[in-house]
């Protein structure tokens, strides 16, 4: 079934990742925001691909004959 707290984790890591970002362009570190704007980017596709593999193998189970 689909969890509602992962949306909220994803929201979370996001609204931490503006925060950090604006906090480190404001004091002139564009080049280390925008490692961290990555590392959010592949930690938020960790937990994407993380639910599309339960939702593949809930099909996968469904469909097993």
């Amino acid at each position: 079934m689909f969890e509602l707290s992962m949306i909220f984790k994803i929201a979370a890591v996001g609204i931490i990742i503006i925060i950090i970002d604006m906090i480190l362009k404001s004091s002139g570190k564009s080049e280390i925001a925008t490692v961290v704007n990555i590392a959010g980017i592949v930690i938020i596709l960790g937990m994407v691909v993380t639910m599309i593999v339960k939702l593949f193998d809930t099909v996968k189970t469904m469909f097993y004959f």
